[in-house]
């Protein structure tokens, strides 16, 4: 890596930053038939699919031991419906960061992982206004809590940047 950028183990060439942070649009059952059924939406921070499932936008931050910032995933978790009522109540509050964490389930497809990401347990952590909440991943053995717990290295920052620049999974 340079002041500059980095040189690319897929290509060979040098490409410019380093991006710490990705995000997914969407997540992962969204799809164009799913958008068109009655109760359906896809906003900013929530979704709802067929009034029936419930997911809330949030980041999960992986610590990078040798980098001055953290490389964050921006990701999608199914909420209970009572859950995802009371997030939306306090949404506006102020008080809103002294709320329990809510469970969910990880519903996005994360690249660079040997083991599937979707459906892992977490935390919804609410913020102050206007940050997104917090994902805290159960702590197992599955490779993302473990770099959540442990941090990861920007050689593995590098590899997601090469996963994106060429499409072996986007992140």
């Amino acid at each position: 890596m340079t002041a500059l950028g980095f040189s690319c183990s897929c290509c060979g060439e040098v490409h410019d930053g380093l991006p710490f942070a990705y995000s997914m649009p969407a997540p992962v059952y969204w799809s164009e038939e799913v958008a068109g059924l009655p109760g359906s939406f896809l906003a900013g921070e929530q979704c709802v699919i067929g009034n029936e499932h419930f997911f809330a936008r949030g980041r999960i931050v992986l610590p990078v031991r040798d980098a001055e910032e953290d490389l964050e995933w921006g990701v999608w978790v199914s909420l209970s419906p009572a859950n995802y009522q009371r997030m939306l109540d306090v949404f506006d509050e102020p008080a809103r960061v002294d709320e329990p964490p809510y469970f969910g389930w990880l519903s996005t497809a994360l690249p660079g992982y040997e083991y599937p990401t979707v459906n892992l347990k977490t935390k919804l952590h609410t913020q102050e206004l206007g940050v997104r909440p917090l994902i805290e991943l159960e702590p197992t053995g599955h490779p993302l809590a473990v770099e959540q717990r442990e941090g990861i290295t920007v050689a593995r920052v590098q590899e997601f940047a090469e996963i994106a620049l060429h499409q072996r999974g986007t992140p």
